[in-house]
């Protein structure tokens, strides 16, 4: 019997009206979906409203020596990229809806225990359960987006990467809003500002309780163990993660390469704050139109393109940093091409990978495998970082030498985009 192509839209989405203005969609997209986006924006405020000031609160308050405090924001990362695959396949075996809650609740917790630390070891438990919070949370309401966005299609609403594509501009405004409220609430003890960031949790749990329907998992329940098996034995979807990941790696460097590179170009990174502010702002005013445009391609064509804009981006700045750097402003034009680039390939790809995870699945066992791509990238940018961290040395002074971590991430982009094209190329 034939099978759909997975990696192909469904005719319910090519029948779509004209794309609505962002204002008009947000007004008729069902409560559920905007209670998800509204938890989103909630989600990013209260996270990075703390985690940017984490370091300096560890460093100058708490007296942490530098490798204690890179072995704590090391431990959250591992927490959460790492614990991805448990949230999602807990989605799917009791639905959103309690797997938000819990998170939420953890959250709450660690936030509160982050307040009254005093010492490595409270530090290390409020840590991982901020952490951990967002391995429930994150996947589950991915799993709920997507289910939501095929119900959207069907109806001829919108695309699922159109609204992906949304959600993307929802999170990416509350990274801005965050630590834009945190800086301005730089006066108050850190232990406060972590008892505000707990109280948006709070109001997204209250707000899950009070307006999220009590609806089981899309699908039928499904055990967790069933959910890992389906996972592994989709064996093109874990090829995706692979080649795939490399996408997490290049947004990475935002925070750990882009600063060696100003400190060469520039001599400080002064400029750092601005330029991802910069990065925010092309996501914020390119995402949806984008994913307008690109409704109707394919993701065989969209995702290596992506990946290629991204080599593109660290290929600039490894020609330019084997360079002595111009005088004045232009010596910031290396640092900016690569934020813009950077954040195109995340504007091509984000909405239509989180698209495409479903369709590979067959639409069974989401929250599993959107839990295994952020697990397996968040692996890969473990791995990738540390190579690339062992050769920003020399990167900071201009030479051959600084070139090699930039090339190393452009050879990394390019392959992905060639094993995407064979990857994702119709049968």
């Amino acid at each position: 019997m034939p099978t759909e192509d997975p990696l192909q839209p469904t005719a319910p989405a090519l029948a779509v009206p004209q794309p609505l203005r962002r204002r008009a969609r947000l007004r008729e997209l069902p409560p559920p979906v905007r209670l998800l986006l509204a938890s989103q924006l909630a989600f990013n405020i209260g996270f990075y409203l703390v985690i940017p000031f984490l370091a300096q609160h560890l460093t100058e308050s708490l007296l942490l020596a530098g490798w204690l405090v890179g072995l704590v924001l090391g431990l959250r990362t591992a927490s959460q990229q790492g614990l991805f695959f448990v949230g999602g396949a807990l989605a799917d075996r009791y639905g959103t809806r309690p797997v938000v809650l819990a998170g939420c609740l953890v959250r709450v917790a660690g936030l509160l225990v982050l307040a009254v630390a005093d010492g490595l070891p409270a530090v290390v438990v409020g840590t991982v359960l901020t952490g951990f919070a967002a391995a429930l949370f994150s996947p589950a309401v991915e799993a709920a987006l997507a289910h939501e966005g095929r119900e959207l299609e069907r109806r001829g609403t919108t695309t699922r990467t159109e609204l992906f594509a949304l959600e993307e501009v929802v999170s990416r405004t509350g990274s801005l809003l965050g630590p834009a409220l945190g800086a301005a609430l730089l006066f108050v003890p850190f232990g406060t500002l972590c008892v505000v960031s707990a109280g948006f949790f709070v109001l997204v749990l209250l707000a899950t309780l009070r307006w999220s329907p009590r609806t089981p998992p899309a699908g039928g329940a499904v055990a967790v163990l069933t959910g890992w098996r389906r996972v592994l034995g989709n064996r093109r979807f874990l090829a995706l993660c692979l080649l795939q990941s490399t996408a997490l790696l290049a947004h990475n460097q935002l925070y750990l390469a882009l600063p060696a590179e100003l400190e060469r170009s520039t001599g400080s990174q002064a400029a750092l704050g601005w330029l991802l502010v910069l990065a925010a702002s092309v996501t914020i005013a390119l995402q949806v139109p984008v994913a307008r445009r690109t409704r109707r391609a394919r993701p065989g064509r969209v995702l290596p393109l992506a990946a290629l804009v991204t080599a593109t981006a660290f290929a600039v700045v490894a020609g330019a940093s084997a360079l002595e750097p111009p005088s004045g402003p232009a010596a910031l034009a290396p640092a900016a091409a690569l934020v813009v680039l950077l954040s195109l390939g995340q504007v091509l790809a984000a909405p239509v990978v989180r698209d495409l995870v479903p369709r590979m699945a067959q639409e069974a066992s989401v929250g599993a495998h959107y839990g295994v791509l952020a697990s397996v990238g968040g692996l890969v940018v473990l791995v990738g970082s540390s190579a690339v961290g062992a050769l920003l040395a020399p990167a900071g002074v201009s030479g051959p030498a600084a070139s090699l971590p930039w090339v190393l991430l452009a050879g990394a982009s390019t392959t992905s985009a060639l094993g995407l094209a064979v990857l994702l190329r119709r049968a």
